[in-house]
């Protein structure tokens, strides 16, 4: 008798409702979309009112909700949908202006679970990196509402914590980073006795807007960082759109600078050169928390504070909306933890524990 060894059942296609006044917007989101053999778009409507009556019928995992349209706008029809189907994934598809930043932010807040900034080039040439950052956070987000199961991976190796007390809390986060920011802030409390860097890959209409956003959860006060300020503890810092991050000082005081240096890893703000320099100034003492996002940005960087002597933290697939920036460094062996994201800040707070500024 043969025996067939069993097979791994790929994951159904996740279920896209596209939602944008535009007809031409509309047929370029599906084709962006369905290029992709994981996803199948089963609905395509003009206005939030026929989002919010079609959404339970078409049975969609995940609404890419246009903010601007007639009948019924997107900020307004985003609770509609919830409450007509309230596991439903939702990402705001935003205009690269302010007003489109604070609206888009202002849906996480309300419910949304991520949002996308539309290039102007969508109904024309298209735009690759736009459809790269669309298509994972649409993946990421069905695999979330069903609960697929993490991919089998071979175990990591934990790092035991450093010795020496942290002098910085240095944040990264990429795709889906905002509502893991958020929560990470709100477990944070409202008060540490070290600064916080953060580096999320946003346009720079979207940085002040994420700042703003967080510093309004009345947990830590939060402010995009300014040249040659000096970085105060219970405070965070978040690098601005376009621009990175990079520590400077000495062993008593630690100031941002804020640079126009060349890209790295595709990306400006990058994770890696706020790491890399916090490792140096800060001999090591600085504890790393690497969030959901796509790609490697922040692999370098983490080693560079590891090697120096400090602690990494990641979160894990499962709560990931992208394991890509997490992933990296978990599989690279370096970190002490690799965590759910709701146990991410208490773990954070244990480590700082007993930690002078």
């Amino acid at each position: 008798m043969t025996v067939t060894a069993p097979t791994a059942t790929a994951p159904p296609r996740a279920r896209v409702m596209v939602c944008d006044d535009s007809v031409t917007i509309r047929g370029a989101l599906t084709r962006m979309l369905e290029a992709d053999p994981g996803i199948e778009v089963v609905a395509r409507v003009e206005n939030g009112r026929a989002a919010v009556d079609q959404v339970r019928a078409a049975r969609a995992d995940v609404v890419v909700l246009d903010i601007e349209m007639p009948v019924m706008d997107g900020i307004t029809a985003l609770p509609l949908i919830l409450r007509a189907d309230p596991g439903v994934r939702i990402i705001m598809a935003s205009t690269l202006t302010t007003r489109g930043a604070e609206i888009a932010l202002r849906a996480l807040r309300l419910g949304a679970s991520d949002y996308v900034p539309k290039p102007s080039s969508i109904g024309t040439t298209g735009d690759d990196a736009f459809q790269r950052e669309l298509v994972a956070k649409v993946k990421g987000l069905a695999r979330m509402r069903r609960q697929f199961p993490a991919a089998a991976r071979p175990p990591i190796a934990m790092r035991a914590a450093a010795s020496m007390p942290a002098r910085l809390l240095a944040v990264g986060s990429s795709t889906g980073g905002p509502q893991a920011l958020f929560a990470l802030v709100q477990g944070l409390g409202k008060s540490l006795p070290v600064p916080v860097v953060m580096t999320q890959h946003m346009p720079p209409a979207f940085t002040p807007i994420l700042a703003d956003h967080l510093d309004r959860l009345d947990c830590l006060r939060c402010a995009e960082a300014r040249d040659g300020e000096t970085l105060l503890p219970g405070r965070i810092y978040i690098a601005p759109g376009d621009r990175h991050l990079v520590i400077d000082g000495n062993r008593s005081v630690l100031r941002a600078r804020v640079t126009s240096d060349p890209p790295e890893n595709f990306c400006r703000p990058s994770v890696d050169p706020m790491l890399r320099s916090a490792a140096t100034i800060c001999e090591g003492r600085v504890l790393v928390a690497m969030l959901t996002g796509m790609g490697r940005d922040g692999l370098q960087g983490t080693r560079a504070v590891v090697d120096a002597g400090g602690t990494a933290v990641a979160q894990d697939e499962v709560t990931s909306v992208v394991w890509g920036m997490p992933g990296a460094i978990a599989q690279a062996g370096l970190c002490h933890a690799v965590l759910p994201l709701p146990s991410i800040a208490p773990k954070l707070l244990q480590l700082l524990k007993g930690t002078r500024a």
